[in-house]
């Protein structure tokens, strides 16, 4: 099997548009309910602020503004994953070329991601590690254009999106210290100049008004992201198990991904040229963030989360292919997209069967009918707008997308303060625990049950 170099770019403009579509077609048909982080981040974009008690804020950011283009419609935020997906491989397509004199290993580089389950199966949680993925390759893409060419404004690219990555999730800064690795190795080589440092400018100019909000209230994200580590539960073992529990699961994760490889590569031996500077670059951008991984859970005994893993991966592709480069055997093609299109049928199908037979999964959660359920006792109730609604951030969050005034959240519940209604444009519904519920609502306030939750709701009465 032969593909001509004049049709690569369609042949990945066909793949691309592929994966888009199916993968926001079938959620959105199979699923009740958008999943847990997605209806996270809408609860955060309705009270909008420069971070939040879990993440930086630019995942809420993102989904807010396809609120604000298409409402409470589940499939743009199905939509809003795959965009973030398939523009993070067409940013790597294109970094490839430069790597590669053939574009058909550039290409295979690309479909060779459709095997790693982080790319299909779980992208349709438009979450924090999706918010990564394009971030990450612009990151490499620019951060190898100012290596290669010095320019100011591929510097200055290069802290911006790198920016954008931390405001993102904060384990970006894992392919930031494998990027300084190789900095410091190209400076003892002298072969760049400090002229990469201009990249700070624009890096500390995106990201200072975050790390204000984030000395203003305690750094809380920081310390919740230790506390999802399990850093307080870690014993003499946790030091040990950890780790090799986390690298087991990275051999897992790629068993497809080699197993599209393992058609093409007629021996998986090679040689290490360390003078290589493309050679350290990939090495730098792929294996050292997993070695850094590795050491974080050796060194502190916390758990390392399998998503948390979601972009670290992305140029995998590029790094294998170029590593065996001279052993690919492309008369051996069929045999690859064989495996491919498996791969890439089966994902999705596999998607749809779960989604379908399983009804126990937060995506079954019927946040839409109980949103109209509340709409309509407080219509009957009520003459003013519903405001703000007071709960964690599933349950309250459901309620925020669904209503249709979208008032905000705010886990009112769990604070210390006071709640006026002077203070709140319009009433307020609070979904929670039913005794404390019962209490607020004794006064004046209409309440009841639904999907075992407790429901009080204050505001103007008719």
């Amino acid at each position: 099997m032969k593909i001509k170099k004049t049709n690569i770019n369609n042949i990945l403009s066909v793949f691309l548009l592929s994966h888009l579509a199916i993968w926001t077609l079938i959620p959105s048909i199979t699923n009740l309910n958008l999943p847990l982080d997605t209806i996270e981040a809408l609860a955060w974009s309705s009270n909008l602020d420069w971070g939040f008690n879990k993440h930086p804020p630019l995942s809420a950011f993102t989904v807010e503004i396809f609120y604000q283009i298409f409402g409470n419609q589940d499939w743009a935020y199905y939509f809003l994953s795959q965009i973030f997906v398939v523009l993070a491989f067409f940013v790597v397509f294109e970094f490839s070329k430069d790597f590669f004199k053939n574009p058909v290993l550039s290409l295979i580089s690309i479909l060779l991601l459709e095997g790693i389950y982080f790319y299909n199966f779980t992208s349709p949680e438009f979450n924090v590690n999706v918010c990564q993925l394009p971030f990450w390759a612009l990151s490499v893409l620019y951060c190898w254009k100012g290596i290669r060419n010095n320019r100011n404004s591929d510097w200055l690219l290069f802290g911006l999106f790198a920016a954008l990555g931390v405001l993102s999730k904060y384990l970006f800064i894992y392919l930031l210290i494998g990027i300084d690795i190789f900095f410091i190795y190209m400076i003892i080589k002298k072969k760049i100049d400090f002229k990469c440092l201009i990249s700070l400018i624009t890096f500390f100019i995106i990201l200072l008004p975050h790390l204000l909000w984030l000395t203003e209230n305690e750094y809380v994200t920081i310390t919740y992201g230790l506390h999802r580590t399990g850093v307080e539960e870690q014993d003499f073992i946790s030091h040990f198990s950890h780790p090799f529990i986390f690298l087991g699961k990275q051999i897992g994760i790629l068993i497809p991904f080699f197993a599209m490889l393992f058609f093409l590569v007629k021996k998986f031996k090679t040689k290490f040229n360390l003078k290589d500077k493309k050679l350290i670059f990939l090495l730098a951008i792929n294996i050292f963030p997993i070695i850094l991984m590795f050491f974080t859970s050796m060194i502190m005994g916390v758990k390392i989360r399998t998503m948390w893993m979601t972009p670290f991966y992305l140029f995998m592709g590029v790094l294998i292919i170029y590593i065996f480069q001279k052993k690919i055997l492309l008369n051996k093609l069929k045999y690859f997209f064989v495996v491919f299109f498996a791969l890439f049928i089966f994902s999705p199908g596999l998607y749809a069967y779960i989604s379908i037979t399983e009804s126990d999964k937060r995506t079954d959660y019927p946040g839409k009918k109980i949103a109209q359920i509340v709409q309509t006792e407080w219509d009957k109730n009520f003459s003013d707008k519903i405001g703000l609604v007071g709960g964690d951030e599933w349950h309250g969050g459901n309620l925020s997308y669904h209503l249709k005034s979208r008032p905000v959240w705010d886990n009112i519940l769990e604070s210390t303060r006071t709640i006026k209604l002077k203070d709140i444009d319009g009433g307020f519904i609070l979904i929670g625990n039913s005794e404390v519920l019962l209490k607020i609502c004794k006064e004046g306030g209409v309440y009841f049950e639904t999907e075992s939750k407790g429901i009080c709701m204050i505001g103007k009465r008719k």
